[in-house]
């Protein structure tokens, strides 16, 4: 087996799965190289032109296989539409997201003010202690318009 990080995500996956394959690795690849938040169909359509042997049943599968080993996250946009991001694994790369629920656009926010982090670790601690929960991370997603879906933007109804 290769060194490196195949085989270290191979190791990570390896309760979820029992081989670790070459479309895997395709899909794996594109998320880690990707600057954005992908859906299974958009996945789909980047990969299928180089290698039309993966099926959108495989990309579906392996998302799921992936986000189980947690190695990527999980991304519900409200509108139904689930997409992927890879997590880096560090500390640094934290971050929620502003979510428009007009057209899709998912912002990653990282600059936090030091109210919002005290604000934050509060409500973890109330919540561990209110329901006995272990708290290990959390994910907060803020659901609205952005500058160009609200009333008045290039991309609004209403003008």
């Amino acid at each position: 087996m290769k060194t490196g990080k195949r085989s270290a995500h191979h190791n990570q996956v390896g309760d979820h799965c029992s081989r670790w394959t070459v479309p895997r690795e395709e899909i794996f690849n594109l998320l880690i190289q990707s600057q954005q938040h992908l859906s299974a169909k958009e996945a789909y359509a980047i990969l299928n032109p180089s290698n039309p042997a993966i099926g959108l049943t495989t990309i579906y599968r392996t998302l799921d296989l992936l986000d189980r080993a947690g190695l990527v996250r999980r991304v519900n946009t409200g509108d139904g539409q689930v997409r992927f991001e890879y997590r880096r694994g560090h500390d640094s790369d934290h971050h929620h997201h502003l979510i428009c629920t007009g057209c899709g656009k998912i912002l990653n926010y990282r600059d936090f003010e030091k109210e919002e982090l005290d604000l934050v670790r509060k409500t973890e601690d109330i919540l561990a202690k209110k329901y006995g929960f272990l708290i290990r991370e959390h994910n907060i997603e803020f659901l609205g318009l952005c500058p160009d879906c609200r009333p008045g933007g290039k991309n609004s109804p209403l003008k």
